[in-house]
């Protein structure tokens, strides 16, 4: 029943891993606030999500406009009274590109959407929660973010980047009543990991990997990353001298 009545406001709703979610808290009985760009989609899992005798609004905008994931976030609060959870979710994946062919402008789109939306939908909601002394933020973080991969650089960097961001914000808001979960996921079959030549390790389907994000979220872990043989492996790498990570990381190919 953790879901029942629950307001969410869930961010890169419209397909992969947001798409999923959306239509399994349907079946929960939460009520979803969807955001993300393309609105036939989102109009298309809002009626998906409502046959399925849950409640559903759109809100189709770029999250790294703050004026409008703000704006989505206040409607949401005016016709249901609060937002309870935020799902953290947008996010791109830049493509696999060599140190030598990255572009500022690039790596400033892959930052801007993955981090910086993220800061925008934290911005959003966190002040309400605080004032209500409820809520929980999830950040939908990667695996990626431990350590650097290969032609990987602007998608590391953005998800090291959410994965501390979300951590300060879990201090700074600790004994205000709101809880702050980081789910670091590994390679899941996504659009976002579609078209790739080589074999990607402990490839999870989708909605295999589904249970996981909401078993974390409902048990309100600080940290919960998947699955656990990736997982065991990408933490080991934190302990390994430069000379040996580069020596093993370096041949990767999983992101081509």
């Amino acid at each position: 029943m953790f879901w029942k009545g629950k307001i969410v406001f869930l961010t890169g709703a419209s397909s992969g891993i947001g798409e999923a979610l959306a239509l399994e808290l349907a079946k929960r009985g939460a009520i979803l606030g969807l955001l993300a760009r393309r609105e036939n989609l989102l109009l298309d899992l809002a009626a998906e999500c409502e046959r399925l005798n849950a409640e559903a609004r759109v809100f189709p905008c770029d999250i790294t406009d703050e004026t409008a994931v703000a704006n989505a976030a206040e409607k949401l609060r005016n016709e249901f009274g609060k937002i309870d959870i935020l799902i953290a979710n947008a996010g791109i994946g830049g493509g696999a590109k060599h140190a030598k062919d990255l572009m500022p402008q690039d790596f400033r789109r892959v930052v801007n959407t993955n981090l910086i939306g993220a800061a925008n939908s934290v911005a959003a909601v966190l002040p309400q929660m605080i004032e209500c002394g409820s809520g929980q933020l999830v950040a939908i973080s990667s695996l990626a973010g431990f350590r650097g991969l290969p032609k990987s650089a602007a998608y590391c960097a953005s998800k090291a980047g959410m994965t501390t961001f979300f951590e300060s914000v879990r201090l700074d808001v600790q004994s205000k009543g709101v809880d702050v979960t980081i789910i670091q996921p590994g390679f899941i079959k996504t659009p976002l990991t579609s078209g790739r030549e080589n074999k990607m390790p402990f490839l999870m389907e989708l909605d295999d990997s589904i249970p996981y994000f909401l078993r974390a979220i409902e048990k309100k872990k600080k940290f919960a990353a998947f699955p656990w043989q990736l997982a065991t492996i990408v933490r080991a790498g934190n302990f390994f001298p430069a000379w040996l990570y580069d020596k093993i990381a370096g041949g990767a190919k999983y992101r081509e």
